[in-house]
């Protein structure tokens, strides 16, 4: 397969329209806590130039230009409507928006103090091609992945694939994969779904009737999950976790795959 068909042109075609129909509320409830995530594996560091890749309909950005992140924000998309959403917020911290295929970012080596891949690798079909972009074209690299792997994740292939999901992470075989790739990790967060997500999936997105007892359900669940991460060590804290976000640099190492 050539390097100009790598994302395969039905791919493309799915995703060009994507974020015609996109649920605003809904997305810009989960970039929230992705971009909360994205500050604070990179609390105490300050960045100028930054990109973010497979920036969707940049519901991400938005927080992080309303938040100051950083004065200058770029954005590619493979999607023609995430781009077009990303234009139309007008956000004042954003320089240049682009569609791009997937791989192949379009700017010079070292352009960028920090580029952020959220929710994106699970999507992709040659992870580590991607990767090695991110490590070309910026100093620092924030990557956050579902923890979609369980147990029996293979009875689930159906909900998964549903979603786009075609690969499974845990935070070992994200750190594996990034190691392997010659990055080092500098911090890392687990995270949970927080309970006012977990009601509007539930009520808005599954229509589910509103009650009382499901709503003392959600937060007692979540409590209880909290207090078990504050006893627990990092092992049991990685299992219960929802998502898992690092801040990578990258070391002199060239991979060492045989």
């Amino acid at each position: 397969m050539s390097e100009q068909n790598l994302t395969n042109s039905s791919v493309i075609s799915a995703y060009d329209n994507f974020y015609d129909n996109h649920d605003e509320a809904w997305r810009m409830l989960g970039a929230k806590y992705k971009a909360q995530n994205i500050l604070e594996v990179c609390k105490g560091k300050q960045f100028v130039k930054v990109l973010e890749v497979g920036a969707g309909d940049g519901s991400i950005l938005y927080y992080l230009d309303q938040w100051n992140f950083a004065p200058e924000l770029y954005a590619i998309e493979i999607s023609e409507s995430g781009v077009e959403h990303i234009k139309n917020r007008n956000l004042k911290s954003i320089k240049e928006v682009q569609v791009f295929d997937g791989y192949h970012i379009p700017y010079a080596d070292q352009s960028f103090d920090l580029v952020i891949l959220a929710h994106v690798l699970e999507h992709v079909e040659y992870e580590r091609m991607l990767l090695r972009e991110l490590k070309r074209i910026a100093k620092y690299q924030v990557i956050e992945v579902p923890r979609d792997y369980r147990f029996g994740v293979d009875a689930k292939i159906k909900h998964f694939l549903a979603y786009g999901h075609i690969n499974v992470y845990t935070p070992s075989s994200l750190r594996y994969l990034l190691r392997s790739e010659g990055f080092e990790v500098l911090a890392d967060k687990t995270s949970m779904i927080q309970p006012e997500v977990t009601r509007f999936n539930t009520f808005i997105n599954q229509k589910k009737k509103k009650s009382l007892l499901k709503n003392v359900k959600i937060e007692a669940e979540y409590q209880l999950k909290k207090v078990l991460n504050q006893l627990v060590g990092k092992k049991l804290q990685e299992k219960l976790a929802n998502a898992y976000t690092v801040l990578c640099s990258a070391t002199d190492k060239s991979p060492q795959i045989f």
